[in-house]
């Protein structure tokens, strides 16, 4: 049952000491998709196969709401309390939100997110997720003004003064010289935060970020257009997420599009999400060709899009995101799946026509 024996299944992370499995369990849903039972067979079965690697966030579950902020991490760490000895097993990651977005529960909707703010959400992430050490302590997004999310352009109009990238890092060093946290990462970041946050700590003898978690899917392949060398030559790792684009990638949409609540799925379930990038036209249509190279070559939706991210050179480890055990053992078997060059390519040729439209 365990894919651990795979001898490429564990990476390095960045310069760090850490060794991630090459597929990460993203856990967003649980809390809202996917009550604390599940969550837990869930886990327990993702440990069972050898993905050890757990990523959650202070904001989760998704779609953020005032009521459930933080539950995520709380329901995982009354998974690990109720485990004994199985948080040694994980390589556990989470994240503090950068500034608020219109979510006015977090830390009273400041527009900033300050070293204080930094060291605080950690602490508390600790207490939720009832361990000594975060292994992987990330910033979910920039505090400074930068095109996410869905946007596109970088807009100087939009400038605020926030908090400087030196002082978040000396933050986040505090919590590494005390044992809270053992390495850095970034996320929704843009190459020239990643070379920043590189080049400040190497001037300032600070933690050197060892990740970066975006965006990496068919609909969306954003990170290949800079991002990519800046990663490659500052050896930071990419944490892909969203490979199955919010379920565009599985087919379940395919035929009757969006509003189609036949099939349990995020996009049917929630109308903010339609709003994003995932839904919107463009990114249906390209998702529907991606599908349809599945099934002419003998794959599934779900099986090309998740053996895309395993198999490319540029990502680290895959987040995946799921609602049931099954679905979880889908992802986890897509693993061993290889994609011809012919496949490759044509995945390429339609890229070249429908350039990232989930951008």
């Amino acid at each position: 049952m365990s894919i651990t024996s795979s001898s490429d299944f564990h990476v390095r992370l960045g310069r760090s000491d850490l060794q991630a499995t090459r597929i990460c369990l993203g856990t967003m849903t649980f809390g809202e998709q996917v009550d604390e039972a599940t969550a837990y067979s869930i886990l327990d079965r993702s440990v069972e196969r050898g993905v050890t690697f757990l990523d959650t966030a202070e904001m989760y579950p998704v779609p953020p709401s005032a009521a459930r902020y933080t539950l995520t991490e709380s329901i995982i760490g009354r998974w690990i309390a109720a485990r004994p000895g199985v948080r040694d097993r994980l390589l556990l990651a989470t994240k503090v939100a950068g500034p608020a977005r219109g979510y006015d529960w977090i830390r009273n909707a400041s527009g900033d997110l300050t070293g204080q703010d930094i060291i605080a959400a950690c602490e508390a992430s600790l207490r939720r997720l009832q361990t000594d050490v975060i292994d992987l302590y990330q910033i979910h997004w920039p505090a400074r003004n930068v095109p996410s999310f869905g946007s596109i352009y970088f807009d100087p109009a939009k400038e605020q003064p926030v908090t400087p990238i030196q002082p978040q890092l000396e933050a986040l060093g505090k919590l590494v010289q005390a044992g809270k946290v053992k390495t850095i990462g970034l996320s929704n970041e843009t190459p020239w935060g990643v070379h920043e946050f590189v080049r400040l700590a190497e001037q300032h003898g600070l933690p050197r970020v060892a990740t970066v978690q975006n965006p990496y899917t068919l609909v969306n392949r954003s990170v290949d257009n800079a991002l990519d060398e800046t990663l490659f030559r500052e050896q930071v790792s990419l944490l892909a997420y969203s490979p199955l684009a919010f379920g565009l990638l599985t087919g379940k949409y395919d035929e009757k599009g969006l509003e189609d609540d036949s099939r349990p799925g995020r996009m049917a379930m929630f109308e903010t999400m339609k709003k994003q990038r995932w839904g919107r036209p463009e990114s249906l249509a390209a998702a529907r060709l991606y599908n349809q190279l599945a099934r002419d070559h003998g794959f599934t939706p779900t099986q090309l899009a998740l053996a895309f991210c395993y198999r490319s050179p540029r990502v680290a480890s895959t987040i995946i995101g799921v609602t049931s055990v099954a679905q979880l053992d889908e992802n986890i078997d897509a693993w061993s799946l290889p994609l011809s060059p012919e496949v490759l390519a044509e995945i390429d040729r339609i890229r070249w026509q429908h350039r990232d439209p989930a951008q």
